[in-house]
């Protein structure tokens, strides 16, 4: 039976199920760029040029192998900019007698795959994506019955599944995670090495100047282009970290500096979710450096956990969950998400410093996705629709199964508690202890009032006051609702004021975004 095989801008893995059932005599591969993907949100001009170059090489290496593909350009000229359309005219140009594709990341695109037996009148064979540890109906029945959907208890199940970095029942070292070794404020002497970085080959070359053409509006700097491109590239990146980064990453993995955006992080969060790079890859070269004592297994506990543990755990959770996942707004939050997001002008040195990095590289670590850039959003009560927008736009790993449940269920506390036990709200103490962006900040984060308190300080209390009636009767959270019972009401009124004034004087003025 003759296919067409359909192959997505994050399916570029050579052992990609839809292949493995795929005949290099007689089937087609499509691959197609498509204003329909690129234009859903506002995205980074970066994460953009650094698919379609991924794109472009990984067609260019199913050729060598003795596939036949089908590519098509973003700017070719009958090119239809959407799945559909290209699917439609690829049938009509090769009389495939069926479909055959992986099944998509995204909860729009599977719908779409599976109306497509109707619309064309031919089968369409949906496969398994088998590069992941957990299969959406393992994690469902993993889920079944249970009153809480913890990760924690997800991940030690996997790891028991698995046998990864376990003795037998027992974990090794004796825990499960060594999270209490792993939030190290920055010291004074540390030395980061330089990311990996690849010069861009002729191929990435063009795909710059087509997205200076094409996208000239969209956010974030094109200038300089150094991901990594191909499989070969990506494996560099993951030995690079675990050999020069891997020994400090546990340690450190909370820590932010202001001049050291990517620290002691792995930076494969791109090419494992375009699939330049697998999971077990990252997984098993980790694995090797512990046995060889060339880390240590708090930090290589702490890098699988991201992997096995957080990875698996989310995309578990969106298959769940969706689609009304999309929809939840437990803390009813509604403020537009301000012009800082899109212009970098803020006098909060933090998330300046945070949202810099990310205009500049398409890329931040999860601290300051979470507890700077996402905590800002959490104790301002932004609409969660603009917030999963913005997360969705800016980096160039997002994609919608992993982004939506960190920020509705993580970031957000929006989902009500199915993700998290409390939400990651944190004051101005915290930011100035993980990190030295208080250093040059406008605000003092020890000053509780004035105009030059920090607005993290009485924007925390205010977010508890605000959503009292919802949050005050989580076990976590009964702490700090003592402590704000011992405010004096005029105090209280005073951290709500404050709070309500800063939030009011930081909404959408419809400024212009900063351009690359």
């Amino acid at each position: 039976m003759s296919s067409l095989i359909l192959i997505m801008g994050d399916q570029l893995s050579h052992g990609l199920s839809c292949l493995k059932e795929g005949d290099r005599d007689s089937d087609v591969i499509l691959m197609a760029e498509l204003r329909a993907e690129t234009d859903i949100v506002n995205h980074h001009k970066k994460k953009i040029a650094f698919l379609f170059s991924a794109m472009r090489h990984f067609n260019a290496e199913l050729r060598e192998t003795g596939w036949r593909t089908d590519y098509i350009y973003l700017d070719d000229a009958d090119n239809s900019q959407s799945f559909t359309g290209e699917i439609g005219r690829a049938i009509a140009r090769h009389k495939p007698r069926r479909i055959l594709l992986t099944s998509p990341s995204e909860y729009r695109v599977l719908a779409m795959a599976q109306g497509w037996a109707r619309h064309f009148g031919l089968p369409v064979d949906i496969i398994d994506d088998d590069r992941f540890y957990c299969t959406p109906q393992s994690f469902s029945d993993w889920a079944q019955g249970r009153k809480q959907l913890r990760m924690e208890y997800f991940y030690r199940d996997l790891r028991r599944r698995t046998g990864i970095l376990m003795n037998g029942t027992e974990p090794v070292g004796g825990e499960w995670n060594y999270d209490s070794e792993n939030r190290a404020p920055p010291g004074k002497e540390m030395l980061i090495p330089a990311p990996a970085r690849f010069h861009p080959d002729s191929i990435t070359a063009e795909v710059i100047t087509l997205v200076e053409q094409h996208f000239p509006d969209h956010y974030g700097d094109l200038h300089p282009f150094d991901f990594a491109v191909t499989s070969e590239q990506a494996k560099d990146v993951l030995h690079q970290f675990i050999d020069q980064r891997l020994a400090q990453f546990g340690r450190y993995q909370d820590a932010m500096l202001a001049d050291e955006p990517f620290m002691y992080h792995a930076h494969i969060s791109f090419y494992l979710n375009c699939g330049l790079l697998l999971a077990s890859e990252a997984v098993e070269a980790a694995l090797g450096a512990w046995q060889n004592n060339t880390a240590p297994l708090n930090a290589v506990e702490g890098f699988i956990r991201q992997i096995i543990g957080w990875r698996e755990y989310v995309r578990g959770l969106y298959w769940l969950k969706m689609p009304d996942y999309r929809e939840m707004n437990y803390l009813q939050a509604t403020r537009a998400l301000p012009d800082f997001f899109w212009t970098g002008r803020t006098e909060m040195s933090c998330v300046r410093h945070c949202l810099s990095a990310t205009h500049k590289y398409a890329y931040a670590h999860h601290i300051q996705r979470l507890m700077v850039l996402g905590n800002f959003c959490l104790l301002a009560g932004i609409d969660p629709d603009e917030v999963n927008e913005w997360y969705l736009c800016v980096y160039a790993d997002a994609f919608e199964w992993v982004d939506l449940p960190n920020v509705t269920g993580m970031i957000l506390f929006a989902d009500g508690g199915i993700l998290a036990s409390k939400p990651y709200a944190a004051g101005a103490s915290y930011i100035n202890r993980m990190s030295d962006y208080c250093r040059d900040c406008h605000f003092n984060p020890k000053q509780k009032s004035g105009p030059d308190a920090c607005p993290f300080g009485y924007l925390y209390w205010a977010f508890l006051g605000r959503n009292e009636a919802r949050l005050r009767g989580n076990p976590r959270l009964g702490m700090i609702y003592r402590s704000w019972d011992k405010m004096s009401e005029a105090d209280r009124k005073q951290l709500l004021d404050r709070a309500e004034q800063f939030l009011n004087n930081t909404a959408p003025k419809k400024e212009e975004r900063i351009q690359g």
